[in-house]
């Protein structure tokens, strides 16, 4: 992988972020379907626990997940297949001889991305919690954003991951991406505590880093109910939540660089030559 120094790192993740950036902008009608559609079924899940007597905490549950899910689909959508998408617009080519790093194109369409989610995710939650009433206090603000930006990486690193993955694989990507889809939904505690599956379950499902995200800020919105529903303190949530986005990063690193070298050494950038 070549090396142009941090100027043409910085000036690279930022030329791939801005037409993503750009773009929540100048389709604002965009803005309100984001945010419509995905209120629903979050609405959905708090008129479940409106109807069977759940305390009003379990409507947050489905507020923040719900707001989280936008994050999960940019990655699933917007990272993980990116790459493949690009080769079958014919773009991939230009990224591999720009004389640039992969790792600084990736990381623009992240931060791109992440824009326009967290816009989605904001309104979510906005709408959710005045149109439910659905307390959201944070005693420990400073911890709370910490929780949510080492959520942030380690999820991206993944789709980064991913991106490599998905790529190598060739015509398989979309199957893919819809089948990493709805499991996630149900295995990563969208709206419900992920406890509930089961120990087990819940430490398979915490590879994918909205897991432990999730459960470590319904732990800091509602740490009285969480006690009694939570997975992992959040303290070792935190840990592994770190670990996750180095070992992620590091090995979307090592992805990049396989399938560089593979299309050097044969003229090709799928396991199968598809």
């Amino acid at each position: 992988m070549t090396n142009p120094g941090w100027k043409t790192f910085l000036r690279t993740v930022l030329g791939r972020a801005y037409p993503r950036f750009i773009g929540v902008w100048r389709e604002k009608s965009w803005l309100f379907f984001d945010v419509f559609l995905p209120l629903l079924q979050v609405s959905a899940y708090v008129y479940i626990y409106r109807a069977i007597g759940a305390p009003l905490e379990f409507s947050g549950f489905a507020v923040l997940g719900g707001a989280m899910i936008a994050y999960w689909m940019n990655v699933l959508w917007s990272m993980a297949s990116q790459l493949y998408w690009e080769k079958e617009t014919g773009n991939l080519q230009l990224y591999l001889i720009a004389p640039t790093s992969r790792m600084a194109i990736l990381l623009g369409m992240a931060l791109g991305g992440l824009t326009a989610t967290t816009v989605r995710a904001a309104g979510v939650i906005l709408v959710g919690t005045l149109l439910f009433r659905v307390p959201l206090q944070v005693a420990d603000g400073a911890l709370f954003f910490g929780v949510f930006l080492l959520t942030l990486i380690s999820l991206y690193g993944l789709g980064m991951l991913l991106s490599s993955v998905f790529l190598l694989w060739g015509r398989e990507a979309w199957h893919l991406s819809q089948l990493f889809m709805e499991p996630v939904y149900l295995f990563s505690g969208f709206y419900f505590p992920v406890r509930a599956l089961g120990f087990w379950v819940a430490a398979v499902a915490s590879l994918i880093p909205i897991t432990l995200g999730l459960d470590a800020m319904r732990q800091l919105l509602y740490p009285q109910l969480m006690e009694k529903f939570r997975f992992l303190s959040v303290e070792v949530e935190l840990g592994i939540l770190a670990f996750l986005a180095v070992l992620f990063l590091f090995l979307s690193r090592e992805g990049l660089r396989f399938f560089e070298d593979l299309a050097r050494r044969e003229g090709r950038l799928t396991l199968r030559g598809q």
